[in-house]
């Protein structure tokens, strides 16, 4: 300890320095801290608190579209503009609500009956005139393994009506551009179901009456495999042809 005592004192004898001389900032920093924390306090107390009530009574027109891009038109990968505005006049309506004409309903091997994708295109021109409807990508083209898929909205007379995501199936790469284009057929039957269009095809009721009419189910045969089994096709249409026989 006394040789502690003995250093600074040494140290204090040296010419030019002390104790006090070593370390002038920190108590000449002190006076100019209090100062600004005494400022800073007494603007706090001098400023009002802000008004919460006028920042939350901002008037929608003033707040940004976030749904318009800079050109103005409106960016339908985000907007639902239009969406439940307001009805169709009773002429479309009328259009879209049609029964279906049961020549125009195609059935599948499977079973499964529905109604090709042009004649849904068809009932669009027919309710809202060609180019005044359209399909409008709300996401990029989602590619995997062995489906492409991808989100649409139905746009008709400027209005937001539906949203479906289309997809399709491919099994070979070269492939994809076709099934990029199915997938977005595939979208508009599912928007259609909620303008009304063929509405009957998701009716059950109207699915086995129709079969009963107009569909034959049959035994057929591969060819080529002569393994059997159960088939569907139109009366009105001719019979399977190869690799299958009835």
């Amino acid at each position: 300890m006394a040789g502690v005592v003995h250093r600074l004192c040494a140290a204090s004898r040296v010419p030019g320095r002390s104790l006090l001389a070593s370390t002038p900032r920190i108590y000449a920093s002190r006076p100019a801290l209090v100062s600004l924390s005494r400022s800073a306090t007494s603007a706090a107390v001098a400023t009002p608190a802000p008004d919460l009530k006028l920042a939350t009574e901002t008037p929608s027109s003033a707040l940004p579209d976030l749904a318009l891009p800079e050109d103005g038109a409106t960016d339908w990968s985000k907007s639902y503009s239009g969406l439940s505005q307001q009805a169709f006049s009773k002429e479309i309506a009328d259009v879209l609500l049609a029964p279906l004409d049961p020549m125009d309903i195609e059935i599948k091997p499977d079973g499964l009956i529905y109604l090709p994708e042009i004649k849904y295109r068809r009932v669009l021109n027919r309710a809202f005139g060609p180019g005044a409807w359209g399909l409008a990508p709300r996401s990029e083209t989602n590619v995997g393994p062995k489906i492409v898929s991808r989100e649409y909205a139905l746009v008709c007379h400027g209005r937001l009506v539906a949203i479906a995501r289309g997809e399709q199936e491919y099994f070979d790469p070269s492939g994809i551009p076709t099934a990029t284009e199915a997938c977005k057929s595939n979208a508009l039957m599912r928007c259609s179901k909620d303008l009304g269009i063929a509405s009957e095809l998701w009716d059950p009721r109207f699915i086995r009456e129709f079969k009963a009419k107009y569909c034959l189910e049959i035994f057929a045969e591969h060819i080529p495999t002569k393994k059997k089994k159960k088939m569907w096709r139109r009366k009105d249409q001719p019979k399977l042809g190869y690799p299958y026989q009835e």
